[in-house]
């Protein structure tokens, strides 16, 4: 019976296969499964049983799943796509026979009102009325959606968006990793629902004096209309409709929707959450 990673070629994937391997669970109990097996070759080379699987194939969800005693459904990437996506794994995972499907949602998918957590909430319900045990990891903010944006932001001087004076709490993808395998590794995860996110929030102006006084330049916060933050979105090659999800998304920080202050994250890595100085000052130093 081994413990099953969806998407595991992705960057929270693969995150949360090396937490499993650092928490010491055999790497023949792991299953990586991915669209191109390729690009887990690094992992089969360490002994972690490795299948190919794309959500939309159901024949491959469930060859992928066979001999599952857990489930990581790491939601899908193609917006628009992922609620069909998602119930073919579930799906299979009733039918094997799976103790426990563990879903990567978003932060307070139950109150939130951004388009970006429309899919999930709809996944949710899908697993509720599906009969498989199943526990929730509302994951907020990734660090690294803003760390990864520093070269832009450096050159601009300026963090740009319409989240206004709301505060996020963020934290890295491997902070994330952690808590899911904490769950997959746990017994009586079923019917629990953890909403995850960094141990302190901050705003898009802070941000911006993270990264000035870590550049040592000046970065402002520019806050704009979402109108005008979406298409200066897609001025810069962002596709127009994920460029209006995003600029929604800032909306939502605005009304508070990414506030997590349940402290679940720090309670199931059993460490603070990485701090927005310390992901930072990592980044500018290796942009």
């Amino acid at each position: 019976m081994s413990i099953v990673i969806t998407g595991a070629s992705g960057q929270l994937g693969r995150h949360v296969v090396e937490a499993l391997l650092e928490r010491n669970v055999p790497a023949s109990d792991i299953v990586a499964t991915g669209r191109s097996v390729g690009k887990l070759a690094d992992f089969a080379a360490r002994g972690v049983q490795v299948r190919a699987m794309d959500y939309t194939d159901p024949a491959s969800v469930a060859a992928a799943l066979r001999g599952a005693r857990t489930v990581l459904l790491i939601s899908g990437s193609e917006v628009g796509q992922r609620v069909e996506q998602h119930r073919n794994v579930i799906e299979a995972a009733k039918a094997e026979g799976v103790e426990l499907v563990a879903y990567t949602s978003i932060a307070n998918a139950d109150t939130t009102g951004m388009k970006l957590a429309a899919e999930h909430q709809a996944t949710e319900a899908l697993l509720q009325k599906s009969g498989v045990p199943f526990a929730l990891l509302r994951n907020g903010w990734y660090l690294e959606n803003y760390t990864e944006q520093l070269p832009g932001t450096l050159a601009q001087g300026a963090v740009a968006g319409s989240a206004g004076d709301g505060r996020v709490s963020a934290a890295s993808r491997a902070d994330y990793a952690q808590a899911a395998a904490a769950v997959l590794t746990a017994d009586g995860q079923a019917g629990k629902v953890y909403e995850l996110g960094g141990d302190h929030a901050f705003t898009m102006a802070e941000l911006a004096a993270e990264i000035s006084a870590a550049a040592g330049k000046p970065v402002t916060y520019q806050d704009m209309p979402a109108a005008d933050y979406a298409g200066m979105l897609a001025g810069v090659g962002v596709p127009e409709a994920f460029a209006d999800i995003l600029a929604d998304s800032d909306l939502g920080i605005a009304r508070g929707d990414l506030l997590v202050t349940s402290g679940d994250l720090q309670k199931l890595i059993g460490r603070p959450a990485t701090k927005l100085a310390q992901a930072v000052r990592s980044a500018v130093a290796s942009a």
